[in-house]
């Protein structure tokens, strides 16, 4: 449908859709959702989905324990994790494209790195019965550039297995962790997720690190003999890549104390990270990462601190039959605050169960309230701790998206006078205000993160070196500070919605940085706004609302591709889902329109494609890691999103 259809599809519904769905079909839907909602809640209080990504992990794990359990004497190779390679090595040949490759999202292009990788896995797997595919495969990375197209960390891992030049690779020097805090080049001016991903690769490339591959073992057949194009001579990537050249040849020089000192602190770094987290920053990468340079470092299998990371990242792994999938990482904390939140707007007087539930995931959330410092306070001293992470267990690397979440959650979940919610609200939203951006927005991980030279390094081609502002995150707090108490923070949330005013997209829509993508963003923009008290008469609220019309889908639903982050004319296509869906409603609720055909529409898109268990599909993916790089797969969004739509549009529609 094109943007013309889709805008005259909005037009017509608005005037001729009938002006209502009856009372009862909405409270059906809810009385479902939450009956199947409350059924996966855990005996502890939370709730915990899947979490899926794309094909790099099962490939990935394979090379792990290419690492771990290095070919034998005569050359040949069997782990003995070598059943859950074979089934790693399924999960990847399955999700092959029908032209040969492997993309990081459903319905997605292909992605060259990603079949670099994918090739080599099933390569040393070799899976009977899969030539064919690697054969299919083979061309296909040909196709896309080869070897030489693939980005920086495919190549760094190909190092060291000696299936790439390691000289074509950048260098992560580790003496920048013997850099202060507040010098004006630091670990702490990128990424809170980039810092722990490149801490433990600093020590590998500082020691040379290498694993042998099985006899015979090669990828010459795909590589395709054309280099990357240079950056232009006067550029910052070219100045980075000299100043990689130059480190180079530092290194063959050999200043051997100061090098191993700077290992020692990439290491000690690493090493207190490890406490009160699920791993290294809780992620799959560093946490990979970290495994490897502790064998490295010589922490041998018998060793507490290798075996405690091991199993930590065995935790990640979920094996189903003959397939294996990786999780990149839990989200608890998250599905929990949603799960909460949603059960709280579908049922303001709710029944005995579902206060019990909401009880017992008050307190679980308390239970995960952050009490000490983290990297977050380098850039942003003398704030007392608070708020919550993402996953199980991550004290160093709170976040501002999930403390907002939180706070509106538990503010539903449990009633206001419990014991320990009265100060825990009050340090998380202190904290929260605190982790405002100079440019009047909100992070995830830290404060004024946001140096666009460190996008020129070589080794930032993750798409994600730093943590700026963002519209979605920055919506989300505006509306957790909006609640009790808001008169403190008055002035931070005017400087919030003056962000808003100001990055709002020339269409009305906002870029959605953790979700896909300007759905997502209009949705919690919106969402901060009203919260903040902004009119919606305002010229550039009707302009959101209008944008969310426009692209809605003739089935009544929302849908956009994770190809709008590459290009943004892509966010006008995308077949409807019901996460997305219900984002879109609660973004047109912001602005007050509880009553036009397309609100209507979009309850009924959602009512209509319910499941007789009370759940939705979904198998596309509308949750974002590194944009452009790396999606997410959220198996609770088409669960409580929905659930939290259909309870607002109750409350907006039918409450007096």
């Amino acid at each position: 449908m094109t943007s013309t259809e889709r805008g005259s599809y909005a037009a017509a519904v608005g005037l001729s859709a009938p002006l209502s769905t009856g009372f009862s079909q909405v409270r059906g839907a809810i009385d479902a959702a939450t009956d199947h909602l409350l059924g996966l809640q855990k005996e502890a209080g939370h709730w915990v989905g899947e979490l899926e990504a794309d094909a790099t992990l099962e490939s990935d794990y394979i090379l792990l324990q290419l690492w771990l359990y290095p070919p034998g004497p005569d050359g040949s190779w069997r782990p003995p994790t070598w059943e859950r390679c074979l089934k790693a090595a399924r999960s990847v040949l399955d999700r092959q494209t029908p032209t040969g490759g492997w993309n990081i999202f459903k319905g997605g292009p292909d992605n060259v790195s990603a079949c670099v990788k994918a090739y080599t896995a099933l390569k040393l797997v070799q899976l009977p019965g899969a030539e064919a595919a690697l054969a299919k495969a083979r061309r296909r990375t040909l196709e896309l550039g080869g070897v030489e197209a693939a980005n920086s960390y495919t190549k760094i891992y190909l190092s060291y297995f000696g299936l790439f030049d390691r000289d074509k690779t950048p260098t992560i020097p580790p003496e920048v962790f013997l850099l202060e805090a507040g010098s004006k080049i630091n670990i702490y001016e990128i990424s809170s997720w980039s810092r722990a991903i490149l801490a433990p690769l600093a020590i590998l490339g500082a020691k040379r690190a290498s694993r042998q591959v099985p006899a015979g073992f090669g990828l010459d057949e795909i590589f395709s003999g054309i280099e990357p194009a240079r950056p232009k001579l006067v550029s910052w990537k070219s100045f980075f890549l000299w100043a990689d050249k130059s480190l180079k040849i530092w290194e063959r020089i050999g200043l051997n104390g100061f090098r191993q000192r700077a290992i020692e602190a990439a290491e000690q770094w690493m090493v207190e990270r490890f406490e009160k987290s699920d791993g290294l920053a809780a992620i799959f990468p560093s946490m990979m990462n970290s495994i490897m340079a502790l064998t490295e470092l010589g922490y041998g299998f018998d060793h507490p601190v290798l075996q405690r990371e091991l199993e930590r990242f065995d935790g990640l792994i979920l094996e189903k039959g003959d397939r294996l999938k990786i999780q990149p990482c839990h989200s608890p904390v998250w599905d929990t605050a949603i799960s909460s939140f949603a059960l709280g707007i579908a049922h303001p007087q709710p029944s005995d169960k579902v206060r019990r539930a909401l009880e017992r995931a008050g307190e679980w959330l308390l239970s995960k309230e952050v009490r000490e410092p983290g990297d977050w306070i380098v850039k942003n001293p003398g704030v007392e701790p608070g708020g919550w992470y993402f996953e199980f267990e991550n004290e160093f690397y709170p976040d501002c998206d999930d403390t907002a979440k939180v706070l509106l959650a538990i503010e539903t979940a449990l009633p206001s006078q419990h014991r320990a919610w009265p100060a825990a609200r009050e340090r998380a939203i202190r904290w929260l205000a605190s982790m405002q951006c100079r440019d009047g927005g909100w992070a995830a991980f830290d404060r004024d993160n946001d140096a666009e030279i460190l996008t020129h390094v070589p080794f930032a081609d993750h798409n994600a070196m730093l943590d700026p502002s963002c519209p979605d995150i920055t919506g989300r707090a505006i509306e957790a500070l909006c609640g009790p108490g808001r008169g403190r923070y008055r002035e931070a949330i005017a400087r919030g919605v003056r962000y808003l005013e100001r990055v709002q997209q020339d269409d009305g829509s906002w870029y959605g940085r953790w979700g896909v993508n300007y759905i997502y963003g209009t949705c919690f923009a919106l969402r901060g706004l009203r919260a903040a008290g902004e009119d919606p008469n305002e010229a550039y609220i009707i302009r959101a609302g209008e944008w969310l019309r426009s692209v809605q889908n003739s089935d009544g639903g929302w849908g956009e591709t994770c190809g709008s982050y590459d290009d943004p004319q892509e966010k006008i296509y995308g077949a409807s889902t019901p996460s997305q869906t219900a984002w879109a409603l609660l973004g047109l609720f912001a602005t007050g329109d509880y009553q036009t055909g397309s609100v209507v529409s979009g309850i009924r898109y959602l009512i209509e494609t319910q499941n007789d268990d009370g759940s939705w599909d979904e198998e596309l993916f509308t949750g974002t890691g590194f944009p452009s790089v790396f999606y997410l797969r959220y198996h609770y969004y088409r669960l409580y999103f929905p659930l939290m739509a259909l309870g607002e549009y109750q409350r907006g529609r039918f409450t007096d």
